[in-house]
């Protein structure tokens, strides 16, 4: 019986791969997060709690478990306010993650037989945006405290004695149980519907992701005890305004209320990467990963809210 521990199981990505291991008979899926559990469904898993940032709170659960696989989901990923609370971000996305993997070395130390994997999310967001898509050779530059201390979490996990893999991703959308945030499509989905204009930038082009296809890269990626960097993401190479006119298009909606507009034009206290997006082509030979094409996630994302609304 393989031990998977989730933390940040209240997240997009945490919810999914609870989701999605709770099921594997060969897995007892440890699911964690600050505070309740905030999942509909509380079978098939284990729930504890554990806030990250508290380094006794890591060892007393890491010890108790002594999971085979961590994979670290929880993060601070509200780019703006990362830039305005700093020390927060700093401790959430980096000083969270050197209490994991310090607890985990010294838990491998004690039982030489215990050789944990440390699979860790990141994002395209530490890279400067001047060219794309990417590969998972390309130097990181980043442009924003969100992006530094993303990229300084995982100079952490590279430095560390771990089996580590890292997970990389790219504007990832989707639909959980008591959502408090919304995601790019159905913010665009319902401001048309409501017949609100909106602006949305044309300079910025990305992957967008599935949080389905994201946790299937992360669950691939512990089951073949992958190691080092993949890039998971959609497959689909858009602009922002592209995203927003397919998302119309999907549900025949307005158009016309889509105003396109530049990034400078736009006031946010962070600065966004222009061009990112990956080149999954190592996660696809490595792994069998097989991402959803953008519109067919759209269409996966109405039949979840036609189920949820009935």
């Amino acid at each position: 019986m393989q031990k998977i521990l989730i933390t940040g199981s209240n997240g997009l990505l945490g919810q999914k791969l609870v989701y999605k291991l709770k099921n594997k008979t060969n897995v007892l899926c440890i699911a964690t997060a600050r505070g309740e559990n905030r999942l509909v469904d509380k079978n098939g898993y284990e729930y504890a709690q554990l806030d990250i940032t508290n380094y006794d709170n890591v060892a007393t659960v890491f010890s108790k478990y002594m999971p085979d696989v961590v994979i670290n989901t929880a993060a601070m990923t509200n780019v703006d306010a990362c830039e305005t609370e700093k020390e927060a971000a700093w401790l959430l996305n980096v000083t969270a993650v050197e209490h994991q993997v310090n607890t985990l070395e010294k838990l491998s130390k004690e039982h030489p037989n215990y050789k944990p994997h440390f699979i860790h999310l990141s994002t395209d967001f530490i890279f400067d945006g001047t060219h794309g898509p990417l590969d998972e050779n390309e130097k990181p530059n980043p442009l924003s405290y969100y992006a530094e201390s993303k990229l300084a979490a995982e100079k952490i996990v590279q430095r560390s004695s771990l089996h580590w893999a890292m997970a990389r991703t790219v504007l990832v959308y989707g639909i959980v149980d008591n959502m408090s945030r919304s995601n790019f499509v159905l913010w665009v989905k319902q401001n048309l519907e409501q017949g609100k204009t909106i602006n949305v930038v044309d300079d910025q082009f990305r992957t967008p992701t599935l949080a389905e296809d994201l946790a299937d890269g992360c669950i691939l990626i512990a089951e073949k005890k992958a190691q080092g960097i993949y890039n998971i993401s959609g497959k689909d190479f858009l602009s922002i305004l592209e995203i927003a006119h397919l998302v119309a298009d999907y549900y025949k909606l307005d158009k016309s209320l889509i105003k396109p507009s530049k990034s400078a034009d736009i006031k946010q206290p962070a600065k966004r990467p222009p061009i990112t997006g990956f080149v999954i082509d190592k996660a696809k030979k490595d792994l069998g990963y097989n991402p959803h094409s953008f519109v067919e996630g759209i269409k996966f994302l109405e039949e979840q809210l036609k189920s949820m609304n009935k």
